[in-house]
């Protein structure tokens, strides 16, 4: 097989038949393309939904379903499909990790499988990520580190143009370049690198799993492209309701997730660094908003919930992220 293209459903049914329906002339435009779509713990009616799509369409030559329950997040789900096929006769050369909020534009997998077929060294690829009407989203990035924790906090001009060779986003590019991290919504991965460094960090759950998998990647000697020819657009947060333009509060998950990402690979002295110019950097630019009378647009309680999350209360010692699907389901037992 060619190409083999994750979908993962949670809560976004309708979205993910749209998405599928999209793919419908780009997996001709692939010899070899399968799409594997996993419900990941939706329940309810989500999954025979999708079967009677799949059917009403004649999309059986080229779909496969399976359904897990309670939801394992985005690493999970995906790893699901992922294992299994990597023990197939008929393993994949390419994963692509595509969103169920996205609709796939003309020659989006095209353009990405001719360009890992001809630069044998690069070991993931991401598309161009954009929004309904064309504005290009944030991938690709630069990976996160002090300077970008500060900035992210601080979000004073001067500081910003200092440090803008590390911090993230990269900008954007009419061609082909190599990046640092891309987006995880759409992403291929050469078998290669999978069977090298193993699949996505279950640990992560849901969010930093995607920069956490190229900088995985980049220490095991692979390069991470952005392949602006593939064009995506992308619902960003349907499932979870996490955007840059929202202003809901941040789950737990996604605090947890960041906290890993710096204590897995960078160590306890370097994420207190981390934690401690974001928290006095974004202290700063909460009371620099109210003198100045700007809007605030910050989630809601984002600097409580950052101290409370951060090493100086949790400590150092490497943690999974509590899923919350098994949080609930083991809450729901006990009552």
């Amino acid at each position: 097989m060619k190409l083999l293209v994750v979908i993962l459903n949670y809560r976004v049914t309708d979205l993910t038949i749209d998405c599928l329906r999209s793919l419908v002339p780009e997996v001709a435009r692939v010899p070899g393309t399968k799409v594997a779509v996993c419900e990941n713990g939706t329940g309810g009616d989500a999954e025979q939904r999708l079967r009677d799509a799949i059917a009403t369409n004649g999309w059986d030559s080229w779909v496969e379903l399976s359904a897990i329950s309670p939801n394992r997040g985005f690493t999970g789900g995906n790893n699901f499909v992922i294992n299994s096929w990597l023990q197939s006769p008929d393993c994949p050369q390419y994963f692509l990790l595509l969103n169920a909020d996205t609709l796939v534009l003309p020659s989006a997998f095209e353009s990405l499988v001719k360009f890992m077929d001809a630069h044998p060294r690069v070991g993931i690829a991401g598309s161009r990520l954009q929004w309904p009407d064309g504005t290009a989203q944030g991938s690709p990035f630069r990976f996160p580190g002090i300077a970008s924790e500060l900035d992210r906090g601080l979000r004073l001009g001067i500081v910003s143009r200092l440090l803008a060779r590390w911090t993230a986003p990269v900008p954007k590019s009419d061609h082909p370049c190599e990046v640092d991290w891309v987006a995880g919504a759409s992403m291929i991965i050469r078998r290669e690198v999978i069977k090298q460094i193993g699949a996505l960090d279950e640990g992560l759950y849901t969010y930093f799993d995607d920069v956490d998998y190229c900088l995985g990647a980049k220490r095991a000697g692979w390069q991470t492209w952005y392949v602006p020819q593939s064009k995506v657009t992308h619902l960003e947060g349907a499932s979870t309701g996490i955007t840059n333009k929202t202003i809901k509060r941040r789950p737990e998950y996604w605090f947890q997730a960041r906290r890993r990402f710096f204590l897995k690979n960078h160590g306890a002295l370097y994420t207190a660094f981390a934690d401690a110019v974001f928290l006095l950097g974004f202290t700063l630019w909460r009371v620099r908003r109210v003198i100045q009378g700007k809007q605030d647009t910050d989630p809601l309680h984002m600097l409580a919930d950052s101290f409370r999350n951060s090493v100086f209360l949790t400590g150092f010692e490497l943690r999974e992220v509590k899923n919350p699907a098994l949080q609930e389901k083991t809450a729901q037992s006990l009552q």
